[in-house]
């Protein structure tokens, strides 16, 4: 499951797979700045370019479950940043505009990953010339992430077959543990990789 999760990218025989990877992300950054430049009430815009997303990902053919999932997924954190305006005066109608903003933005995004290898991405913020160490990074963080989800999951699973009790404080002070260890053995693989990389050569 979380396989199909940390690998968003479908694919299809499309036309909009087929397009170059830097008229996707050409694209897709362009809207989003059109987003977040639109004002607060432009709700016509909002719609016209929520249609738009949609009419790509069908073009594209990527299954609605498949998009939904990851926005459902990213949603939480949308709300939870949003919510804040409603602390102000006349922050419902702040707070609508913001969700509705991000929750585009995001949608964008996903359909980029859809229809885009990660790589394409890495390949077209080079040619960019965005810094090689930022870069170097998320080739990085994509490689081992699903390590680390598998490693978590692992521990988990060990934990939990050592736990007996369905206390909740238990489980809450289970989890913290494992997220610790996993935090202190990330940092210990992080450097073995440093250190083998500069082994070969690597350098910042």
């Amino acid at each position: 499951m979380h396989q199909r999760l940390l690998s968003p990218y479908q694919h299809r025989a499309s036309p909009i797979h087929r397009l170059p990877a830097a008229a996707k992300v050409a694209g897709a950054v362009a809207l989003v700045v059109a987003v977040v430049l639109l004002p607060r009430g432009a709700w016509p815009v909002y719609g016209a370019c929520a249609t738009a997303l949609v009419l790509v990902a069908a073009l594209a053919r990527v299954p609605a479950r498949h998009l939904a999932l990851r926005l459902l997924l990213l949603e939480p954190f949308v709300v939870g940043v949003a919510a804040l305006s409603l602390l102000q005066p006349g922050g419902t109608r702040v707070f609508l505009a913001m969700l509705a903003k991000s929750t585009l933005c995001l949608l964008a995004m996903i359909v980029l990953a859809s229809t885009t290898r990660f790589s394409d991405v890495l390949r077209v913020l080079w040619r960019l010339r965005v810094p090689p160490l930022l870069v170097t990074s998320l080739a990085l963080m994509y490689r081992y992430l699903s390590l680390l989800v598998d490693e978590t999951v692992r521990m988990h699973r060990a934990r939990k077959s050592r736990t007996f009790t369905p206390d909740r404080v238990l489980a809450w002070r289970s989890a913290a543990t494992v997220a610790a260890h996993l935090f202190i053995r990330s940092s210990e693989r992080g450097e073995r990789i440093y250190a083998a990389m500069c082994a070969r050569g690597w350098r910042t």
